[in-house]
C-alpha cells in the first residue's frame, strides 16, 4: 500500500475518529453479516448472548466499511492480520494503521498513517466502585491523586484515567500482559490529557500523546498515539451505506 494513495485523506499528523451507533435491528445486522468473514462468523457464533452476538457483528462490520471507504475496497475485501496478542491491522500493508473500541450501544475507531494508535471508550457508570477498582489496577500516584479528590470529581476523574490507560495498551499492542499500575496518566478533571511516566523507561512518556475524546453523551473516550501534536478531526459515521463518501466531511475540516 502506498501512503501516497492517502494524502488526500490524511495531512500531516492526522488522526481520524469515527463514532457511530451499534444500531442492531434486524435488517441491518444481516447487512453486516454479508461482509464478514468465515472466521468473524464463527466467532460471532460463540458468543453466549444474542445482544453480543449482534454487537460483535455490528462493530466488525463498521469496522470493514470504513476502513472500505480509506481504501477503496468493498468491505467484504478487507483482509486483517494479528500480532501475538491479538491486535488487529491490515495484512496487505502495515501503513494505515487503526484501532476499535465499543462501550453498550456506541462504537470509536481512530486511524493514523504509520504510527501506532489506540482508542478507548466506556459509559460511565454511576453504581461502579470506582476507589475500590482503582486501588486494584491503578499506579499508586493515581489511586493517591483519585483519592484526594473531592467526591463529586472522582467519577469522572476514574473514567478518564481508565480510557487513557486501556488507549495506551491498546496502542502498544501487548494486551492484559502490560500492567496497568506500572505506568501513570493525568487524571485531574481539566487537565490536559498526557501519559505522565512509565516504570520501565523514563523516555517513553515523552514518545506518545494523549488526549480526551469528547464524542457521546455519559461516556468517557481517549486516544494514544505515537509521536507529538496529532491533529485529531472527530467525525459521527452514519448508519446508512449509500451515504456520500464521508472524505468530503474530512476535508471540510482541515
Amino acid at each position: 500500500m502506498d501512503s501516497e494513495r492517502f494524502a488526500f485523506l490524511f495531512g500531516k499528523d492526522d488522526v481520524h475518529i469515527w463514532s457511530a451507533s451499534l444500531r442492531q435491528d434486524a435488517a441491518r445486522v444481516e447487512t453486516m453479516l454479508g461482509v464478514l468473514t468465515p472466521d468473524e462468523l464463527d466467532r460471532a457464533k460463540r458468543f453466549s448472548f444474542e445482544r453480543h452476538r449482534r454487537q460483535y457483528v455490528v462493530g466488525r462490520g463498521l469496522l470493514r466499511e470504513i476502513l472500505g471507504r480509506y481504501l477503496g475496497k468493498l468491505p467484504a475485501e478487507i483482509r486483517f492480520s494479528y500480532n501475538k496478542y491479538g491486535k488487529p491491522g491490515l495484512a496487505d500493508d502495515d501503513n494505515l494503521r487503526f484501532n476499535l473500541a465499543h462501550s453498550h450501544e456506541k462504537v470509536l475507531l481512530g486511524l493514523t498513517l504509520g504510527r501506532e494508535i489506540g482508542v478507548d471508550l466506556e459509559l460511565r457508570h454511576h453504581d461502579f466502585g470506582s476507589l475500590e477498582i482503582a486501588a486494584q489496577f491503578f499506579s499508586p500516584d493515581e489511586v493517591r491523586i483519585l483519592r484526594s479528590l473531592p467526591s463529586e470529581q472522582q467519577h469522572q476523574a476514574f473514567f478518564d484515567c481508565w480510557t487513557r490507560k486501556e488507549a495506551y495498551i491498546k496502542a502498544l499492542g501487548e494486551g492484559l500482559s502490560h500492567p496497568l499500575h506500572r505506568f501513570a496518566v493525568s487524571l485531574v478533571p481539566g487537565e490536559p490529557a498526557r501519559l505522565l511516566r512509565t516504570d520501565d523507561d523514563l523516555m517513553e512518556a515523552s514518545r506518545w500523546s494523549l488526549a480526551e475524546l469528547s464524542v457521546f453523551p455519559e461516556y468517557a473516550a481517549a486516544l494514544a498515539v505515537k509521536g507529538n501534536r496529532p491533529r485529531v478531526h472527530c467525525r459521527n459515521w452514519p448508519d446508512d451505506l449509500s451515504v456520500p463518501n464521508p472524505e468530503s466531511n474530512l476535508n471540510a475540516r482541515q
